[in-house]
């Protein structure tokens, strides 16, 4: 599925609250630098010049939006929980992030101050000043690590960049000294004849130390819930998805469980 204008919503989101989107990527296909197995957008296509809305339209699309909610006029009658960069891909993949993040961030102050700036990233762009520096702005910094070794985090969310490894990721977070949420998605399955399964106790035990060593203000973990582009896959039941959080909530890490 995807979201085929620049703002989109309110929606309710399972782990945010009212969500209002800002879709930075085509509004015609998936634009990313993974191209996970159980992404709801699908598989990536062939981009050679992309179209992307200009920090001007995101502006202007945007401003409009939060007249709209902080004068009654939406159907939920009230200004959104939060303002949520995600949608056909990569939100930071845009060459404007940073500048788009800071009108996004003078326009709330304007109309909806009590709304948060949240973006779900997959964090293969921290190695830009420009990306971290605008994701410090935000008030929800949503990083993905749905693996620790580098061998599930290429079965899951197969990047584009065939040489990505799983420690280059976890230094590049630490530049955040533990103030972001930590993202992961639980699933097995199978891909291309491979099995896929981050939950077995090897990968855990991996994901368990990347957690020590990041040690995140707070970890979203949560199962596909949606139709997925690789159709052998399956859910993970909530009961192991508790088991999953325990430890983690016995170290005293705030744990949110979306299954």
């Amino acid at each position: 599925m995807l979201f085929n204008n620049i703002i989109y919503g309110p929606i309710h989101s399972r782990r945010l609250g009212i969500s209002l989107g800002v879709e930075l990527m085509p509004l015609d296909q998936k634009l990313c630098t993974f191209n996970c197995v159980y992404c709801e957008c699908g598989w990536n296509e062939p981009v050679s010049h992309p179209k992307l809305p200009t920090r001007e339209e995101v502006k202007e699309a945007l401003e409009k939006k939060l007249q709209e909610m902080a004068n009654g006029k939406c159907e939920n009658g009230k200004c959104p929980d939060v303002i949520t960069f995600s949608g056909n891909g990569e939100p930071t993949l845009h060459p404007d992030f940073l500048g788009i993040i800071e009108d996004t961030c003078a326009l709330r102050d304007l109309y909806c101050p009590s709304a948060k700036v949240s973006v779900l990233s997959n964090s293969t762009q921290l190695g830009r000043p420009d990306v971290v520096q605008a994701l410090r702005l935000c008030d929800n910094r949503i990083l993905k690590l749905d693996a620790a070794t580098d061998e599930m985090m290429r079965r899951i969310d197969m990047p584009v960049d065939e040489n990505l490894q799983v420690a280059t990721i976890l230094s590049r977070l630490k530049q955040f000294d533990g103030d972001f949420t930590l993202q992961t998605c639980f699933l097995r399955g199978e891909h291309n004849g491979q099995p896929i399964d981050n939950t077995i106790p090897e990968e855990l035990n991996a994901w368990y130390r990347a957690v020590d060593e990041l040690h995140p203000k707070q970890i979203m973990i949560y199962v596909i819930d949606r139709k997925t582009p690789e159709e052998n896959l399956q859910k993970i039941p909530r009961e192991q998805m508790e088991q999953i959080a325990a430890p983690l909530r016995e170290k005293g890490f705030d744990v949110i469980v979306s299954a």
